[in-house]
């Protein structure tokens, strides 16, 4: 199973693409999209969308999982994430791929182990989960792959291929 793992933002997006196999991950890819500070909104919703899109084309994932958004603090950076997140889960939804939603406690549990891991944490585990060699970095990426991850663990099948019926 290929799974793409998003964390949504407006400025760095995190995406991380992993296979996961009778119990074994693989890496395929990870990284993130980027827009500019001072660019209107919807030019940089435009330029998400779009790279979603060429992301999602490039690694045909079985399945898309994004992080929900949780705002404590600042609502006006809230509101400009939300409407991140929307052209991220449409880029998917386009595509006709199964779309999975993990709160930011399901994803620290599930890779760490506890609901309220802190950041280091969880970017430890995924190094180790992974067999990678550092962190990946930023850490938007780290989080996507940790969402991706998360996923592989609440799926419930582990060898099962689309043309198999997922």
């Amino acid at each position: 199973m290929v799974i793409m793992g998003i964390d949504p933002g407006i400025a760095t997006i995190g995406y991380g693409v992993i296979t996961y196999e009778a119990g074994r991950f693989g890496v395929v890819d990870y990284g993130a999209v980027t827009t500019k500070a001072g660019m209107k909104l919807s030019d940089r919703l435009r330029n998400i969308y779009e790279d979603i899109h060429i992301l999602i084309e490039r690694f045909h994932p079985d399945a898309f999982a994004v992080e929900e958004l949780f705002f404590n603090t600042n609502v006006t950076t809230g509101i400009a994430v939300a409407h991140g997140r929307g052209v991220i889960v449409l880029a998917a939804s386009v595509q006709n791929l199964p779309i999975y939603e993990y709160t930011p406690l399901q994803v620290k549990q599930s890779v760490a182990g506890y609901g309220r891991a802190d950041k280091a944490q969880v970017q430890r585990m995924v190094k180790s989960l992974l067999g990678l060699s550092a962190v990946p970095k930023p850490d938007d990426t780290a989080d996507a792959l940790a969402i991706a991850i998360c996923h592989a663990y609440s799926s419930g099948y582990q060898t099962l291929t689309k043309t198999e019926g997922i």
